[in-house]
């Protein structure tokens, strides 16, 4: 029995943004890169639907270095 192996979100984010693109078939895909062609869909609706997230209104999250907010680069300057 083989062991069940963690992508990172950086691969499943490559993955899945092909599999959108639609060049190649998700078969291929998953040929390709060693995936079942059921993780490569789940991924690709992932992706479309936290897509919207990133344009709602006020969802910018704001700078953090180690744990501390920074101020806005104006607030800096003066």
């Amino acid at each position: 029995m083989s062991t069940r192996r963690n992508h990172d979100a950086g691969f499943r984010a490559r993955v899945a943004q092909e599999a959108v693109i639609g060049a190649r078939s998700v078969s291929m895909l998953a040929a390709e890169y060693g995936v079942h062609p059921s993780m490569i869909q789940q991924w690709k609706a992932a992706l479309l639907e936290g897509a919207s997230e990133i344009f709602e209104r006020g969802g910018k999250k704001k700078a953090e270095v180690d744990g501390e907010t920074l101020p806005p680069l104006h607030a800096k300057i003066g």
